[in-house]
């Protein structure tokens, strides 16, 4: 009996059209869309996806920073990933985002860079532990979606605090969320969907001015704390995000990340450069 395809993989899906120059085809998904072009998120995993594919790999991520140059369209894309080092542990990757334009040239829509490591079992510790919440059980889930954002009933997101404000007032307020996550058709944890969770969080001027003013990631780096073994052992439970912005400055402002595992191991950071306009 064929296993059906989860839909996340169907908006990652590339074919290798040309190994010797690490090009590869795909298309933008509709499922994952967004207002304007598809879920950033899903951009990062795609670029990630070309390298984990890409015959040439070295180890396991542990760097990827994505930068969005303009929206990408429906419909063909192609994605190029090219390592241009490896060094015994380390490999370092330069990827493109290309779309046919109005008059037929590739255009670069998303740039990217990745870096892959061998790792090796040494010391390991962490500074930043896992805050104390509800279970995911005890809070309740949070369903209704802007309206034309397909990508956000993708996922199944469970509050703690600093949702979405229930009331566009413009009064101030931290810029802190925290909430339970994971994919709304079960699928295993891996590299990509952890980049994708990675960008899941709403602009954090929203909550900071209850105002939602357009909004929009420019660039995104996600470092990864975990190995595909400790991927799989959180399987397809959920992860505890935390996001909170830091400092809002002449229409951009920067806002930090972190996603923890059911079980409290941090697995991903993240931070991001954010675009708003009053």
């Amino acid at each position: 009996m064929t296993q059906e395809v989860h839909i996340f993989d169907r908006a990652l899906a590339l074919e290798h059209s040309d190994t010797q120059s690490g090009l590869f085809a795909g298309a933008a998904s509709q499922d994952y869309w967004n207002m304007v072009g598809p879920f950033g998120g899903t951009t990062a995993a795609l670029a990630l996806r070309a390298v984990l594919q890409h015959p040439d790999l070295l180890g396991t991520p542990i760097a990827l920073t994505v930068n969005y140059a303009s929206a990408i369209g429906p419909g063909p894309l192609e994605v190029l990933a090219i390592p241009v080092r490896t060094n015994r542990s380390t490999q370092h990757w330069r990827m493109e985002v290309r779309q046919s334009g109005e008059d037929g040239r590739m255009q670069v829509n998303t740039t990217a860079t990745a870096v892959t490591a061998a790792r090796r079992e040494t010391w390991s510790g962490h500074d930043l532990p896992m805050p104390q919440v509800p279970p995911p059980a005890q809070v309740e889930r949070f369903d209704m979606g802007p309206k034309g954002v397909a990508w956000f009933n993708k996922y199944e997101m469970r509050p703690v605090r600093g949702a979405i404000p229930a009331s566009w007032d413009g009064a101030e307020a931290p810029s802190e969320s925290m909430l339970w996550l994971r994919d709304a058709q079960p699928r295993a944890l891996d590299f990509c969907s952890l980049a994708a969770m990675s960008d899941l969080f709403y602009p954090r001027v929203w909550l900071r001015r209850a105002k939602p003013v357009p909004a929009g990631t420019v660039s995104i780096t996600t470092y990864f704390h975990a190995d595909a073994a400790q991927l799989q052992e959180a399987g397809t439970g959920y992860l505890l995000g935390r996001a909170q912005g830091q400092q809002f400055f002449n229409g951009f402002f920067d806002q930090a990340a972190q996603l923890w595992s059911e079980a409290g191991r941090l697995l991903a950071t993240s931070n991001q450069i954010v675009y708003f306009k009053e």
